[in-house]
């Protein structure tokens, strides 16, 4: 039976996964308030529950069919869309009474199911919202997406058939989202996608127009009109074609962060081989020398994987060594967990054990954390620009342009509770630690 609402209908809403899903929530919260709709704060409080869930590996499946069951407990009426939506067999299975099922990057579908089970008070109007729309970031920083799907096959995702094959936006889209951001005082912008040194492949490098100018749809213009915003712009997820050379000519003049997001994933010709990986571990290291010497002070983060199947100790310590030439800034790594539907699952390898997994992992962890450790030493006694995240008693909690939010490090600015949130400031370090540094005030 479906409700008639006598007052502004609320909605709740579960945001989980990656902030490719977050940026999806975002969007569909943007067109809800769009149309009159609130967004609830408590189950109890929402007519209906929508979670976005995310289907990657095992234990994201998990936390969204947990995540689904608590929405159902605790209000009775949900809707399911994101990644794990791709599989409603393996919803229903376990929750038969959800309401409606949609896919990833559904976002016609998730409205249509919200008016179907709670009708909207009545017709949009558009300056019910802010201009940047409806995000679940803080006001001080973005994400933005500019591409949907990807090309790639790795044989441990299954990305590609849940989001399909690269879909770029066109640039003149993606920058005024940009614009929009900056106008409304977003002082970062943290570009994101599947495989974003890919952006425009599809739109055959289309070109249009933005500020008076003509702009191609690729990864090199992407960057130069972003620059032009005069906020920091962080880039993650790039993959290390030979373009992406010409972006670190941008971070070397200042027009973008010098910070690359690479998943080089392993070091292992043969692991790299059966990942289905485009890339050679000696071509990356001359690669990242390169940037270094354009870039003195340029960023890389990365992601590993751990227990790949076939992953033999030889395979491990060829990562390990490969590790200590390249030097990496920020690393992370997670133990390898099969994917339902992924092609490693049919590969003629031996599966590494848990525990050699967990080994294997806390060794390279180790290993990252002294490089981390190093590095950030003989940063003391420099000065730094940071960007201020929250204030906690007497300390400002900020972040210089080496760390990108939730996943990388803090500056921990001692008497700095005078500083406004979302501020940029100066700060002069003062010590350091495995991964974030203690800073003051100069």
């Amino acid at each position: 039976m479906k409700t008639v609402p006598s007052k502004n209908p609320k909605v709740g809403f579960v945001s989980l996964g990656c902030p490719k899903a977050l940026v999806d929530s975002e969007r569909i919260l943007t067109r809800l308030r769009a149309e009159g709709y609130e967004v609830a704060t408590s189950y109890r409080a929402a007519d209906l529950v929508v979670v976005n869930t995310c289907g990657f590996i095992d234990a994201a499946i998990d936390e969204s069919l947990d995540a689904i069951g608590e929405a159902l407990a605790e209000n009775g009426k949900v809707i399911v869309t994101g990644c794990l939506g791709a599989q409603p067999q393996r919803i229903l299975e376990r929750h038969p009474s959800v309401l409606k099922i949609t896919g990833p990057q559904r976002y016609e579908e998730v409205l249509a199911s919200v008016h179907e089970y709670l009708p909207p008070k009545h017709e949009p109007f558009l300056d019910l919202l802010p201009p940047q729309g409806v995000r679940l970031t803080p006001r001080h920083y973005a994400y933005l997406k500019i591409s949907e799907g990807c090309n790639h096959h790795c044989s441990f995702c299954i990305i590609p058939s849940m989001r399909g094959r690269l879909s770029s936006r066109s640039i003149d889209e993606v920058l005024r989202e940009a614009e929009a951001l900056a106008r409304a005082g977003v002082k970062e912008i943290l570009v994101i996608s599947q495989d974003t040194s890919a952006y425009g492949i599809d739109l055959k490098y289309a070109a249009a127009s933005w500020r008076g100018r003509e702009w191609r749809a690729n990864f090199r213009d992407l960057a130069a009109a972003l620059g032009e915003l005069g906020i920091w712009i962080r880039l993650h997820y790039v993959y290390p074609y030979p373009h992406v050379d010409e972006v670190v000519e941008l971070m070397a003049d200042g027009r973008v962060l010098p910070y690359l997001d690479i998943p080089f994933q392993h070091a292992s010709g043969r692991i790299l081989k059966l990942m289905r990986r485009p890339a050679a571990a000696e071509d990356t290291l001359r690669r990242l020398e390169a940037w270094r010497k354009a870039v003195a002070d340029i960023t890389i983060r990365s992601t590993f994987i751990v227990g790949f199947p076939g992953e033999t100790e030889r395979d491990f310590e060829e990562l390990l060594t490969w590790a200590r030439a390249a030097q990496l800034d920020r690393v992370g790594c997670f133990e390898y967990s099969p994917v339902e539907g992924a092609a490693a699952n049919a590969l003629d390898q031996v599966a590494v054990a848990e525990p050699v997994k967990a080994e294997r992992r806390r060794r390279f962890m180790e290993l990252s954390a002294e490089i981390s450790a190093a590095k950030l030493e003989r940063k003391i006694g420099q000065r730094v620009r940071v960007l201020v995240d929250r204030i906690d008693g007497d300390l400002a909690i900020a972040r210089s342009s080496a760390d990108a939010p939730e996943i990388d490090g803090l500056v921990r600015i001692s008497g700095g509770a005078a500083l406004g949130v979302g501020e940029f400031a100066d700060v002069l370090v003062t010590g350091a630690g495995a991964y974030d540094l203690e800073a003051k005030l100069p």
